[in-house]
């Protein structure tokens, strides 16, 4: 699988952005796609997964009810609408994809810490103060 993010750029606070994937790969729409973000001087941190039917969504803490995760299978593409940005959602960020398996516990902390198989390069996106 090869994943291509774009879609950032700069932003004042409160403002929207949607990021793309564009992804490789005839079995995509079986595998688990997900974000990530790098803020300068900060390790990597998981953002948004989604589940390859998309039934199944995660968000950590920091963006739920703000960003929103989705995919079209037909385009193998993945999105993140990124509404009411901050400054700290300032980084770089990553979109990912992941064979499904079973998890133990919390996926969220799992990609977090493992992060998933399959990297794109990412895209920067800067919000103004």
């Amino acid at each position: 699988v090869q994943l291509q993010a774009s879609g950032g750029g700069l932003v004042q606070t409160g403002g929207s952005l949607r990021l793309s994937c564009a992804a490789s790969g005839r079995t995509f729409y079986t595998y688990v796609v997900g974000w990530f973000r790098q803020a300068p001087g900060k390790e990597r941190e998981f953002v948004s997964a989604l589940s390859g039917s998309g039934s199944n969504t995660y968000y950590a803490d920091s963006v739920k009810g703000r960003f929103t995760i989705s995919r079209d299978n037909a385009k193998n593409t993945v999105y993140l609408q990124m509404n009411s940005l901050k400054f700290e959602d300032t980084a770089v960020y990553h979109c990912a994809a992941d064979p499904p398996r079973q998890i133990p516990g919390d996926r969220r902390s799992y990609y977090n810490n493992y992060g998933m198989d399959y990297w794109g390069k990412g895209t920067l996106v800067t919000v103004s103060s």
